[in-house]
């Protein structure tokens, strides 16, 4: 176990960098094949992940660059646990106005395919008039949380294991001889 937390530490910014990039597919994958079209506060949820794959996978090259010297940089995971702080005040905000403990603002209706083309069509009557996708509104739900309550608790995780990384002892940071 202890093997683990070194490998998870010593090499967070590749995992999260692998994390983010599955959660975003799977976001994808829902939208594509499931038919779930995304609301403005999902959306909002991949942006974070999006600011998260930038970070990792800048650090990670950097970590490989210099050929894994010191591990991890720490400013890294620190930024890897602000935004997946972020993600995870996003998406408890979403799924509190789901659940009711609050509501939304006005703006968090909409959604779908907003393009200059679709928007030409929808003006001249040529396309078919979708339905706004509100934010209130749980499409998807797997042991009783939805996508939004889910990614609460992956976004706490990932924070934890970033501030972990962050946080490693120096044994894990500089190599053994």
């Amino acid at each position: 176990m202890r093997g683990l937390y070194r490998l998870l530490t010593r090499w967070w910014t590749a995992f999260a960098l692998a994390a983010s990039l599955a959660l975003l597919g799977a976001a994808h994958a829902f939208e594509r094949f499931g038919g779930l079209a995304p609301c403005n506060l999902c959306l909002k949820q991949r942006e974070v992940y999006w600011g998260a794959v930038a970070i990792a996978l800048t650090a990670t090259v950097w970590h490989l660059v210099s050929r894994g010297s010191r591990g991890t940089p720490r400013i890294a995971a620190f930024l890897l646990a602000v935004v997946f702080t972020t993600g995870a005040i996003t998406a408890l905000f979403h799924t509190g106005g789901e659940y009711g403990w609050w509501s939304l603002p006005a703006a968090c209706m909409g959604g779908g395919d907003v393009s200059l083309e679709s928007l030409a069509a929808l003006a001249l009557g040529t396309a078919p008039v979708q339905a706004p996708v509100y934010c209130d509104a749980v499409t998807w739900r797997f042991l009783g949380l939805s996508m939004a309550g889910w990614n609460v608790l992956i976004s706490i995780a990932l924070a934890v294991f970033s501030l972990l990384a962050a946080k490693r002892p120096k044994d894990a940071r500089a190599p053994r001889p």
